[in-house]
């Protein structure tokens, strides 16, 4: 027997599917990111996407990375998906060992996924070497008809019989892919233009700024303008990005400039991601803090992920933010504006320094010859009781006097902003220069370069307040 609904009960049957449907697609909230640590996935496990990039399918952005084995060589391509860039799940080690005999002791490095609509093929780009050196330098391919399934192994090879180490992909507006790659021995960057199904050159395009040695290298279109950003070739010590602009992939590029500071915040190119949404579209740094740069292995590498803006059409900024603020809904990627000071001991003239860069719990401040370095920047922020946080630009975490020691000669050190007395300080004018004191409010002492001593790396501590020139700061923007 058929049923038959009145027209008011399949009204509500209607509605009911609509909210159902909607609440299963709906937008991410915005997220904060922390800066210079690695993503763990639900269950607490390490976000291993080195070298990657990104690809948005349906509400889904997916994320494909390096994850190396012990020995830094290749394990997997592993691939995660999250909706607001912040909450990784893990999906599948989409390429591994075993996927053909190839891989068996290799290096994969950059891979990036692009999505053929002829097709209906994802094609995984990627650069391969055998597992000992870096003397094959040749391009992969690798396809899937699911974007987080098993990629089957198309082989390796050097397009046109040019060298190829680092790789990224670009698609156009119009559908035609791009696979861009280091040549020459890093020297040279090309570019070349894919066959309609993605996985194979069809041509050289361009040979960008030979002599140059440039490598990572991610490219975007910005309002029909096309961004190409590169690291220089440093091993794994960064350096200063630069990047260059055209009105076609095939046209004349610009000359390269610079962005960032000299180290490019001692990360490398990832990739860059346009957030697109209801505001407009944001535009992500993703960059790499390999961990072989700080003493350990690939897999100890923290993520550095940054805003890009554009005061022109052609040019572009990135300034380093501890934290970022992404909304994949607003299509919006911000940082924290500052404002940013620094802080000069008057007897020295030396600025106040989170030493090596860290970004640890407990790591301490020193006093250091002045420079560009973001661990040299801090940001006062008032509290309810009219005393001041003081958070360090490299770390997001707050100058602090270790275990919260009253003694004199306890070190000053940065923790997890908490709010809490021995992060608190008050800022007290000192002589008619226009210097400060700065008392904690714990112990009534004031941030002392100790000893009074001249030299770079001396630690800063908390001493009984005396109106020495080793305790007394001038602020000035950073």
């Amino acid at each position: 027997m058929r049923l038959k609904l009145s027209r008011t009960a399949a009204l509500l049957c209607a509605l009911l599917l609509t909210l159902l449907t909607s609440a299963g697609t709906a937008h991410a909230a915005p997220v904060t990111v922390d800066n210079g640590t690695q993503f763990t996935d639900p269950s607490g496990n390490p976000v291993h996407a080195h070298g990657g990039g990104v690809i948005k399918v349906g509400a889904y952005y997916y994320w494909f990375g390096e994850n190396r084995n012990s020995d830094n060589t290749f394990r997997y391509v592993s691939a995660y998906r999250s909706t607001d860039l912040k909450t990784w799940e893990f999906r599948n080690h989409v390429l591994t060992e075993a996927s053909d005999p190839e891989l068996d002791w290799a290096n994969i490095e950059r891979p990036k996924v692009i999505y053929n609509s002829t097709t209906q093929q994802f094609v995984m780009w990627m650069h391969k070497e055998n597992g000992s050196d870096y003397g094959e330098a040749r391009a992969a391919v690798a396809v899937s008809s699911t974007v987080d399934g098993d990629y089957t192994w198309r082989g390796s090879f050097r397009p046109l019989g040019h060298m190829s180490r680092d790789i990224t992909t670009f698609v156009d507006t119009d559908g035609t892919g791009y696979m861009i790659s280091a040549a020459n021995e890093n020297a040279d960057l090309h570019v070349y233009r894919l066959t309609a199904d993605y996985t194979a050159v069809q041509s050289q395009v361009q040979k960008l700024w030979p002599g140059q040695w440039r490598e990572a290298p991610a490219m975007f279109k910005r309002d029909g303008v096309y961004f190409l950003l590169t690291s220089g070739a440093t091993g794994w010590s960064p350096n200063q990005q630069k990047y260059a602009t055209a009105s076609s992939v095939t046209g004349s590029w610009s000359d390269l400039k610079d962005i960032g500071d000299g180290t490019t915040y001692r990360s490398q190119t990832a990739y860059v991601l346009p957030v697109q949404g209801s505001e407009g579209t944001g535009y992500l740094y993703m960059g790499d803090r390999w961990g072989n740069s700080m003493g350990g292995m690939v897999n100890d590498s923290q993520y550095v992920w940054l805003p890009l803006k554009f005061p022109t059409s052609t040019t572009m900024t990135m300034d380093y933010s501890p934290r970022i603020t992404i909304d994949t809904a607003a299509g919006t990627v911000r940082g924290m504006d500052g404002p940013w000071e620094r802080l000069t001991a008057r007897h020295s003239g030396k600025c106040a320094d989170v030493a090596n860069f860290d970004s640890a719990d407990g790591a301490q401040l020193i006093q250091w010859s002045c420079g560009s370095g973001v661990n040299q920047h801090f940001w006062f922020t008032q509290t309810a009781s009219g005393h001041v946080q003081i958070m360090a630009r490299n770390s997001g975490k707050c100058l602090a006097i270790a275990s919260g020691s009253t003694q004199n000669g306890a070190y000053a050190v940065q923790r997890t902003c908490d709010g809490s007395n021995a992060q608190q300080w008050q800022v007290r004018t000192a002589g008619t220069e226009g210097h400060v004191e700065l008392v904690a409010r714990h112990s009534g002492k004031c941030l002392d370069v100790v000893n009074q001593s001249r030299a770079d790396g001396t630690a800063l501590a908390q001493w009984t307040c005396n109106g020495g020139d080793n305790q007394r700061w001038a602020r000035s923007a950073a």
